[in-house]
């Protein structure tokens, strides 16, 4: 193994580290907000019009899913995770929200990085 490929892997690890640690804190950090129900929150999921337990749901999968991404074993499945849900979110911005997709297509986006880099 060369020094560039020793170099390049140690480079690859620690933007992945540092992004797994990113992705986990907005992750708590919005999954947060919905358990608590911060009324913004309640609101928009009753717009959405599933109930209030979609809106627990939702919250519990990206708490789980910034856990996960924090440990090695299971990082990229949550990242896929993670993903799966901004692409619902996406979708639930643009159909039912009529709001900017700009967030949840922005985390998306560091979800697949991550995914991608955790493979």
């Amino acid at each position: 193994m060369t020094i560039e490929h020793k170099i390049s892997g140690r480079l690859r690890r620690v933007i992945g580290w540092a992004l797994c640690v990113i992705t986990a804190l907005v992750f708590v950090m919005v999954g947060g907000i919905k358990l608590v129900g911060r009324p913004n929150m309640v609101r928009e999921f009753a717009q959405i019009g599933l109930g209030q337990w979609f809106r627990y749901l939702t919250g519990t999968l990206e708490v789980t899913g910034a856990i996960g991404v924090l440990m090695p074993r299971y990082s990229r499945w949550a990242a896929l995770l993670l993903a799966a849900v901004m692409v619902g979110a996406t979708i639930a911005n643009l159909t039912v929200l009529h709001m900017s997709p700009a967030l949840p297509v922005g985390l998306l986006l560091l979800t697949i990085t991550v995914a991608w880099l955790r493979k």
